[in-house]
């Protein structure tokens, strides 16, 4: 799979880290323009070359979804946070109370980024590496699953700590090695598996079940977020998924679907789950 390469550094000072997203400067600011062939979305950054990377493929649990900021268990939220700086080679991360980084050792750390474009919002959706590249940046590599096991995107997957969330852009040699690490954390109830209900049932009572107490894929926590702000019973949930329209296809039978309620479902009132497990699902981007 070609992906460019881009060779830097990452910097958490003054950041708001969590288990999927991190900062990441550019030695060459000019190689952002590179991204997506030149052609797709620009990526955000700034005169230094500073932008936000949304790591591919995975997603970790939220720390601050919507106006209210709402999170989820915090438990697993600062372990893939704690995790993916570690893994990045950061120690000692010192916080202030809202949680943003006011020191680390090292101040800097080197490494490289693997990317084909960003997200609406600006992000690079990238492969995050630390030390030397596999390389040139600024060129385009082929990026087979030996690479693909030395990012911390593969990392945070085999520790349990993040769910898979695949996304069409992602070439197939990929997503199954990304899907098989998730599979083998999940049977050993590494991480949040051992706490996971999203195909096993999760009990919404209100927005403190789900901030507190549920453990379920981020996709559907945000959504079931969205509804509740809506004040209206559960038993309409499956509407409302229909009109937000996610777009997805299932792998392990070929069907493509618009909206979530094809492999969401409500029972017993308040109970919510997934019928698929969260690697046999491929979304479009939005």
């Amino acid at each position: 799979m070609p992906m460019l390469l881009i060779k830097g550094f990452y910097e958490i000072k003054g950041t708001q880290p969590d288990g999927d997203t991190v900062h990441f400067t550019a030695d060459d600011p000019a190689e952002w323009s590179l991204v997506g062939g030149g052609g797709g979305r620009a990526v955000e950054h700034n005169t230094m070359g500073r932008a936000t990377l949304r790591l591919d493929a995975i997603d970790a649990l939220e720390t601050h979804y919507g106006p209210a900021r709402d999170h989820q268990p915090l438990q697993f939220t600062d372990a893939a946070r704690d995790e993916l700086l570690k893994a990045l080679g950061f120690t000692d991360v010192q916080r202030q109370q809202d949680e943003t980084v006011t020191a680390a050792t090292p101040e800097t750390v080197p490494g490289f980024i693997l990317t084909r474009g960003a997200d609406v919002h600006g992000r690079c959706v990238a492969l995050a590496g630390s030390g030397v590249p596999p390389g040139t940046s600024g060129m385009d590599i082929d990026v087979d699953v030996a690479v693909l096991r030395t990012t911390v995107n593969h990392h945070m997957l085999t520790q349990g700590l993040t769910y898979p969330t695949f996304y069409r852009s992602l070439f197939t040699t990929l997503r199954t090695e990304l899907a098989a690490a998730a599979k083998e954390a999940r049977e050993a109830r590494r991480g949040l598996w051992g706490s996971d209900v999203t195909t096993t049932g999760a009990k919404i009572t209100g927005l403190p079940s789900l901030t507190d107490d549920v453990v379920i894929l981020p996709k559907l926590f945000r959504r079931t977020v969205d509804y509740l702000r809506l004040a209206m019973p559960l038993s309409c949930y499956p509407a409302f998924l229909a009109g937000v329209q996610d777009r997805f296809s299932v792998l392990s039978t070929g069907e493509r679907h618009t909206g979530l309620q094809h492999v969401v479902e409500v029972t017993n009132g308040d109970m919510v789950r997934m019928t698929q497990q969260p690697e046999d699902l491929v979304f479009e981007e939005a």
